[in-house]
C-alpha cells in the first residue's frame, strides 16, 4: 500500500512539472496552449536521441530537454504564438491543436512511430529498502527534483521582481509598457521556462509514461485535468490536483484495472462539481 502511494506520488510530481507550464501560460498569460505537450514530447526525444546516438549522460541530457525546448518556445513565441495574444480562445484552441498534430507527424516521419526506449544509468536502477516499503530509485529521484522545481517555481512568482512584472502585464499590458515594463519579453521569458518546464517533464517522464509521436494527443487530457481541477491562480492547486490525479491513477490501475481511467475521471467530475474554479482558486481570480 504504501509502495502504491509513493509511486502514485512519483507520478503525480511528474505530471505536475509536465503540466505546470500550461498552468503559468493559461493562469497569467490568459493564453490556451493545447500544443504544451508537444514541448514535453520534444524533451523526451531530445534525451532518447542524446543518450543512445551520442553517449551523453543522463543528468547533461536533462539540462539539454531544458534548454532546447526553452529555445525551441523562445523562437515559436516570437513568430507564431505573439500573433495569437489576445486572440479569441478557439482561435488559440485550433491553433495550438494544429501545431500538435504538425508536431506528430514531424517526429513520425523523421524519427518513427515506434516506442522510444530509454536506459537509465546504474544509479537510479533498482529500488531502495525501507522496512516493507520498496522505494523505487528514479520514483525519488523525481520527487526530490520535482519538489525542489516546485519550490523554485513557487518563490519566482511570487516574491521576485520578475513574479510581479508579470502580473502586471498580464493585469494591464498598456498601463505596464507605460510604466517601462517590456511585455513582451515578460511573456517571452514567461512562455521559454514554460516549455522547458514540459520539456524537462517529457524527459523525466520518458521512463516512466513511454515515449512515441502520439505523446502529445495520449496526455493531453491529463495536463487539462491537472489544470482545471487545480486552477491557475497559483500553484499549490496543479501541485494538488497533480498528486491526487498520480495517486489515483496508480491506485486505480492497481486494484480495479478493468476500470482505467473512469476513477480518474469520475475525480475529477466531483471536485469541479464542488469547485468549479479548482481547488486553490482565489475569488475573483483569472
Amino acid at each position: 500500500m504504501l509502495t502504491l502511494l509513493f509511486d502514485g506520488i512519483a507520478y503525480g510530481m511528474l505530471l505536475f512539472v509536465l503540466a505546470v507550464g500550461l498552468a503559468v501560460t493559461l493562469g497569467l498569460m490568459n493564453f490556451v496552449n493545447l500544443a504544451h505537450g508537444a514541448f514535453a514530447m520534444a524533451g523526451g526525444y531530445i534525451t532518447v536521441l542524446l543518450m543512445s546516438r551520442a553517449g551523453v549522460p543522463f543528468l547533461l541530457c536533462l539540462v539539454a530537454a531544458f534548454l532546447g525546448t526553452a529555445l525551441l518556445g523562445a523562437v515559436l513565441e516570437r513568430t507564431l504564438y505573439r500573433r495569437m495574444y489576445g486572440r479569441p480562445h478557439l482561435d488559440q484552441v485550433l491553433f495550438s491543436i494544429g501545431l500538435v498534430f504538425m508536431a506528430v507527424t514531424a517526429v513520425d516521419y523523421l524519427v518513427g512511430s515506434m516506442q522510444q526506449n530509454i536506459t537509465l544509468p546504474a544509479w537510479l536502477q533498482g529500488r531502495l529498502p525501507f522496512e516493507a516499503v520498496g522505494i523505487g530509485k528514479y520514483r525519488l529521484f523525481i520527487v526530490v527534483l520535482c519538489g525542489l522545481l516546485t519550490l523554485a517555481l513557487q518563490a519566482v512568482l511570487s516574491r521576485t521582481r520578475f513574479g510581479s512584472r508579470l502580473r502586471a502585464s498580464v493585469d494591464d499590458p498598456r498601463v505596464a509598457s507605460g510604466l517601462g515594463l517590456d511585455v513582451n519579453r515578460i511573456f517571452l521569458v514567461t512562455f521559454a521556462v514554460g516549455s522547458g518546464l514540459a520539456g524537462l517533464g517529457g524527459a523525466l517522464g520518458a521512463e516512466v509514461l513511454g515515449l512515441d509521436p502520439t505523446f502529445p494527443l495520449k496526455f493531453m487530457i491529463y495536463f487539462l485535468i491537472v489544470v482545471s481541477v487545480g486552477g491557475t491562480t497559483t500553484i499549490t492547486g496543479p501541485l494538488l490536483a497533480a498528486l491526487l490525479l498520480g495517486i489515483a491513477d496508480v491506485a486505480g490501475k492497481y486494484y480495479v484495472p478493468k476500470l482505467g481511467a473512469f476513477i480518474v475521471y469520475t475525480l475529477m467530475i466531483v471536485i469541479l462539481l464542488l469547485r468549479p474554479q479548482g481547488l486553490f482558486a482565489k475569488a475573483g481570480g483569472r
